[in-house]
C-alpha cells in the first residue's frame, strides 16, 4: 500500500458519514432517487418568501453543469473542520468552499494543466455548452478513501484529451497520475478502421454523471449536438489505481446510440448492476446483433469486460429513432424495494414521450407490435429529458412543457391519474426533481426552471413544492426576485439540498438558498443563512 493511500484511509475517519447528511454523487444514491432523507432544517413550514431565500452567491470561474456535492466534515489542513460544498465547472475547475459561508473557497484546483485549455464552440461544432466546455458531468466521492473522481476535457497542441482525475478531497491534491481515456472495440460501425471502432475524444460528449460502484468509476459519453461519428460509450476504471477495468460500445457495428440522461446518471442496484440508457442509432439486438439503440440497458463487469445482462428496447424504436425520439434523453430511477409480486422496478421515459415502469428482474428485451413485457407503460404530455425522483411510496417528474406531478405507487403499479400536480408550467427541458426530508416527514419538492434549448439567456428559477401535495408551491426564487433571483440559467441543473441549505449552478456562480436570519438594525445581513 502506497503512502498515499494509507493517508487516503486516515482521511476517511475525518470525511465518512454513516448515515448522516451528504451528497457524494448525483441526486444522492446509486439508485438515483433524487432523495436526501437527512434534512431536518428545511420543512414545508420554514420554506416560505418571508423566513427563507437567497442567502449569497459563490463566484467560480465557469458555468457549473454539475451537480454540487456536499461532505458535512473534511479536516481541511491548516484551516480546521469544515462542512464542504464541492464545485466543478466549465473552466476544468474544481473548488471547496465552507457550506455555511459566503466567501473564498477553502481550496481551488485547475485541471487543464500546463499545456492545455479547455474546448471552444468550434471545437465541438455545437453551441448547447458556450463559451467552452470542460468539466461537465457530476463527479463522485469515495468517503472511504475522501478521494473526489472527475472527468475533464481539454485540449493540448492541437490535439482533444479527455482525462480521469482522482483528487484528495481535503486539499484538491491528485491522488494518482491522471488517466487519459482511450478505448477500441472490434466492430464495422461509425467511423470504424480496419474493424475497430475507437473512441473519439473530440466527439464523445460527457453529460451523465459519474458512478461509483463495486470499486470501479463508471464514465459515459454520447454526442455534440448528434455531430458524428458518435456511440455511446460506458467505461469502468478501478477505483484504486485508475486502470481501465472494462469498455463497451453501444452501437459497434452501427452509429450513435448516446448515452444522455438530461445529466442525470446511471444507475446501480445493490449487486453492482449498471442501468443506462441509449439514444437513437442503430438496433438489431433483437435479431442476433450487438447493437443497442434507444435502449435501456443492465449490465455486469466479468473478467471480460462489461456483459449486458438484460435490455429493454420499446417496440417502436424504429420510429423513435427516425423521428429524433432518443429514449436515452432520461435517467433511469430503481425504485426502491415494493411489495408484492414485483419487488424490483425501474422507472423512466424519453423524448419521444413514452414512460415505463419495468421490472428490473426481467426487463422485456423487445416485442414486436407492443411493450407487453413491460409492467407497465405511460405517455407524457412532452418529452421526458431527464430523472423522476421517488420518496415515500410516490414518484415525482417534471416533464418538457408540463406540471410537476407526484404519482402514487401501489403493489408494483403506478397510479396513471396524478395524487397531486402545480399549476405552473415548465418549458423544455422540464427538470429533475429533487425530495429533501426527515425520513419519511417534511418532503419538500424542490426543481430548477431552466433555459430553453434555443432560448435567450434568462435567470435561472428554484421552486420549492409540498412533497404530500405538489399542488401546493410553498417557494419561487421569483417571489421576490430583488432579493432573491439566482444566475443565468443553465439547462438540465440539478438543485442539492444539504445541510439546510439549497445550491443552484447557474453561470458562473453557485446561488445559495437558506433560513433567513434577522437584519442587525442598521446593518446588512450576514449571508450566513444561520
Amino acid at each position: 500500500m502506497t503512502a498515499n493511500w494509507l493517508i487516503a484511509i486516515l482521511g476517511a475517519l475525518v470525511v465518512a458519514s454513516p448515515g448522516g447528511a451528504q451528497v457524494v454523487t448525483a441526486q444522492y444514491d446509486n439508485a438515483r432517487t433524487g432523495s436526501n432523507l437527512h434534512e431536518t432544517r428545511l420543512t414545508p413550514q420554514s420554506v416560505n418568501a418571508a423566513a427563507f431565500g437567497k442567502v449569497g452567491a459563490l463566484s467560480v470561474d465557469g458555468d457549473v453543469y454539475a451537480q454540487v456535492l456536499y461532505l458535512p466534515s473534511v479536516t481541511i489542513p491548516g484551516k480546521g473542520k469544515h462542512a464542504v460544498i464541492f464545485v466543478a465547472t466549465e473552466h476544468n475547475s474544481v473548488y471547496a468552499f465552507d457550506a455555511s459561508v459566503i466567501g473564498a473557497p477553502l481550496w481551488r484546483v485547475n485541471l487543464s494543466g500546463a499545456n492545455g485549455s479547455t474546448l471552444a464552440v468550434r471545437d465541438v461544432a455545437c453551441p448547447f455548452i458556450r463559451p467552452e466546455v470542460g468539466i461537465t458531468p457530476t463527479p463522485v466521492i469515495d468517503t472511504t478513501t475522501g478521494t473526489m473522481y472527475l472527468l475533464a476535457r481539454t485540449k493540448e497542441h492541437g490535439s482533444y484529451v479527455q482525462r480521469l482525475h482522482a483528487l484528495d478531497v481535503t486539499t484538491g491534491a491528485p491522488r494518482h497520475e491522471a488517466v487519459q481515456i482511450s478505448a477500441s472495440v472490434r466492430g464495422t460501425g461509425a467511423g470504424s478502421s480496419g474493424g475497430v471502432v475507437a473512441f473519439d475524444a473530440r466527439r464523445e460528449n460527457p453529460r451523465a454523471a459519474l458512478l461509483l460502484t463495486n470499486g470501479r468509476v463508471i464514465l459515459s459519453w454520447a454526442s455534440s449536438c448528434d455531430v458524428g461519428p458518435y456511440h455511446g460509450w460506458l467505461m469502468a476504471y478501478d477505483a484504486r489505481t485508475l486502470a481501465q477495468v472494462a469498455a463497451f460500445n453501444a452501437t459497434p457495428d452501427g452509429a450513435d446510440g448516446g448515452i444522455w440522461q438530461g445529466d442525470a446518471g446511471p444507475a446501480a442496484d445493490a449487486a453492482g448492476h449498471i442501468f443506462a440508457a441509449t439514444g437513437n442509432g442503430t438496433f438489431d439486438a433483437a435479431s442476433g446483433g450487438r447493437d443497442y439503440g434507444d435502449s435501456i440497458l443492465e449490465l455486469s463487469i466479468s473478467a471480460s469486460g462489461f456483459d449486458v445482462v438484460d435490455y429493454f428496447t420499446p417496440f417502436d424504436e424504429k420510429m423513435l429513432n427516425e423521428q429524433d425520439g432518443d429514449l436515452g434523453s432520461g435517467g433511469p430511477l430503481l425504485v426502491p424495494r415494493q411489495p408484492g409480486p414485483r419487488r424490483d422496478l425501474l422507472f423512466m421515459g424519453g423524448k419521444g414521450g413514452g414512460v415505463y415502469l419495468l421490472d428490473r428482474g426481467r426487463l422485456g428485451r423487445f416485442t414486436r407490435g407492443g411493450d407487453s413485457l413491460a409492467v407497465q407503460t405511460m405517455k407524457a404530455p412532452g418529452m421526458v429529458m431527464g430523472a423522476a425522483a421517488y420518496w415515500n411510496g410516490r414518484i415525482y417528474t417534471l416533464w418538457s412543457s408540463d406540471v410537476i406531478r407526484s404519482f402514487g405507487l401501489t403493489n408494483g403499479q403506478v397510479n396513471p391519474a396524478p395524487s397531486s400536480q402545480g399549476s405552473h408550467r415548465f418549458a423544455d427541458p422540464g427538470a429533475t426533481p429533487t425530495v429533501s426530508s426527515n425520513g419519511g416527514a417534511g418532503g419538500i419538492v424542490w426543481v430548477v426552471e431552466t433555459r430553453t434549448w434555443n432560448g435567450s439567456d434568462r435567470p435561472a428559477v428554484l421552486h420549492a413544492y409540498d412533497a404530500s401535495n405538489v399542488a401546493r408551491e410553498l417557494y419561487s426564487s421569483e417571489l421576490n426576485a430583488a432579493r432573491d433571483r439566482a444566475g443565468v440559467a443553465l439547462r438540465f441543473a440539478i438543485p442539492t439540498v444539504a445541510g439546510g441549505r439549497v445550491y443552484v449552478g447557474t453561470k458562473g456562480e453557485v446561488d445559495v438558498y437558506a433560513p433567513l436570519v434577522a437584519r442587525p438594525t442598521g446593518g446588512a445581513r450576514t449571508g450566513r443563512g444561520d
